[in-house]
């Protein structure tokens, strides 16, 4: 039973993923992390824009995160492809939704 997993190998198609892949994906996040960062720092932009933009990085970090790191477009069976999805849109929900109901509140309490 203990060499079990040791009868478990990856095929050059069940790869994980590259360097190459790896460092595109870091990049990629750490741009999604800096433009919210220098918005809103920078006071760059106002409103419902400056709203949107910030949403919008975070849905593409979403993505990235999934693409990138969680390998969503390498798996071969859809079901799983299905769960990852689901589970990040959850998190991204509640994330979404909390952060939200927390801003709302402390704007009235203030």
């Amino acid at each position: 039973m203990a060499n079990d997993h040791a009868a478990v190998t990856h095929t050059d198609a069940e790869a994980h993923g590259s360097l190459k892949s790896y460092t595109l994906g870091f990049i990629i996040s750490l741009v999604l992390t800096a433009l919210p960062v220098a918005i809103v720092l920078g006071d760059l932009m106002d409103g419902v824009q400056k709203k949107v933009v910030l949403m919008l990085a975070g849905v593409l970090q979403l993505v990235v995160q999934l693409v990138f790191f969680m390998h969503l477009r390498e798996e071969r069976k859809p079901r799983y492809n299905l769960m990852s999805l689901a589970l990040g849109l959850f998190i991204l929900i509640i994330i979404v939704a909390g952060s939200m109901w927390i801003m709302l509140y402390n704007t009235v309490a203030s």
